[in-house]
């Protein structure tokens, strides 16, 4: 039995690696950039009193995705990987510039719409299905969920900076900017995926859909982007009234914060993998998010007590955004994981969706604490599925039948 570092990855799976989770990057980062100042700027707007509306701005690009992802992913099966993800950052772009040139709530949610059409996640991750190999499939996997942790990251340190600077439409343009800047990455860094293998067998869409264990990382993924969207409805206007942070001074909140979680993602995530305890790391994760609910439900009432529940919810979900579509490609069929990634990416969309919505509502009607509760439960129910999923499939070991060469 040849050594882990017997086969290592060729040059063109890390390139495709590298190349796939920029293009996720550059996508999710106009998504997120909103996130840290877009409750706040509304105010300012026609229409952007109601935190309904608000809601429904933060959460329109989810619903599109939501009910687009398998379709664009089961197009990209028939048409090619790389024109669909072409197509669809076009159709994102688009948005983006409807969005920046909005003159009320109304059209940046027509923007957003728009922007969610652009449904490229599935695609995007069959891809990197298609350019490597088993064993190091999961690598990939990981390094594009870690892409999108850390574009979370560093969006709620530059929103508030670049929000002073060019201001809301800024933003928008230039996320559809980096949007066209990934279609250059398409076409001339991602490698050429090989002609698809046909397989002995077909699994239906119902056995990967209603797969238990499947479910349980599906459900999850839902969970921790419902928390994420719904908890950016209240917490940069908790930032500016209950901690007295004007919002370009929110970057001093957020960096720190964001530093010390990435201090504690990386040794748990590399502990998980060497000592075969993915599970436990990923359960103590959404304990931490869950933690990070009840925390500021009860004590998110000033600056500091704010900063850190803040810093828990990054740690706790930057390692569950990184370890959730390796924990899917391990565990889905190896003929069926472009469609378990697209269910995955589907379930992934509809939590954006739904806690932009959530959030919305809820503050509105009941304010800022019905938010942290509602998403308190929907963890708390994630914490016993976890608790309660088999064990992981053991990584498939090296070597393969046959070396790829590079």
């Amino acid at each position: 039995m040849l050594s882990p570092s017997a086969d290592p990855m060729t040059r063109d799976e890390k390139r495709a690696g590298a190349s796939l989770a920029a293009i996720f990057a550059l996508r999710m980062l106009g998504l997120f950039l909103i996130l840290p100042v877009f409750a706040v700027h509304a105010q300012d707007i026609p229409g952007g009193n109601d935190l309904t509306l608000v809601g429904i701005a933060i959460g329109a690009y989810g619903l599109t995705q939501s009910l687009l992802q398998i379709a664009f992913g089961a197009a990209s099966d028939r048409f090619g990987r790389k024109r669909v993800i072409v197509i669809g950052l076009l159709i994102f772009a688009f948005g983006s510039f409807v969005a920046a040139f909005a003159p009320d709530i109304y059209w940046i949610i027509a923007g957003r719409v728009l922007q969610g059409a652009g449904a490229i996640s599935a695609a995007v991750t069959a891809l990197a299905a298609d350019l490597t190999r088993e064993q190091h499939r999961t690598k990939v996997m990981a390094m594009i969920g870690s892409s999108i942790g850390v574009v979370f990251a560093l969006s709620l340190v530059l929103a508030p900076v670049l929000y002073k600077a060019i201001g809301m439409g800024g933003l928008f343009g230039m996320t559809g900017i980096l949007a066209l800047a990934a279609i250059l990455l398409v076409r001339y860094v991602v490698p050429e995926p090989p002609p698809p293998e046909p397989h002995a067998t077909t699994i239906p869409f119902s056995r990967i859909a209603l797969d238990p264990e499947l479910l349980r990382l599906n459900f999850g993924i839902f969970t921790l982007h419902l928390a994420q969207m719904a908890m950016f409805v209240v917490v940069p206007l908790a930032l500016v009234n209950a901690g007295g942070l004007a919002l370009p001074d929110h970057w001093k909140v957020y960096l720190p914060a964001l530093l010390l979680s990435f201090v504690l993602m990386i040794p748990a995530i590399v502990f998980g993998e060497r000592r075969q305890k993915t599970k436990e790391v990923f359960v103590g994760a959404i304990v931490t998010v869950l933690a990070t609910q009840l925390g500021f439900w009860l004590f998110g009432g000033s600056l500091w007590s704010l900063a850190f529940f803040l810093f828990l919810f990054f740690a706790g979900f930057n390692i569950l955004e990184a370890s959730l579509p390796s924990m899917i490609s391990r565990i889905a069929p190896p003929q069926a994981k472009g469609l378990a990634l697209g269910i995955y990416n589907t379930t992934q969309a509809l939590g954006l969706a739904a806690g932009g919505f959530l959030g919305g509502f809820l503050a509105q009607r009941l304010g800022a604490d019905a938010v942290f509760v509602a998403c308190g439960l929907l963890t708390l129910v994630w914490l016993g599925l976890g608790l309660s999923m088999a064990p992981l499939p053991v990584r498939a070991k090296e070597p393969q039948p046959a070396p790829q060469p590079n």
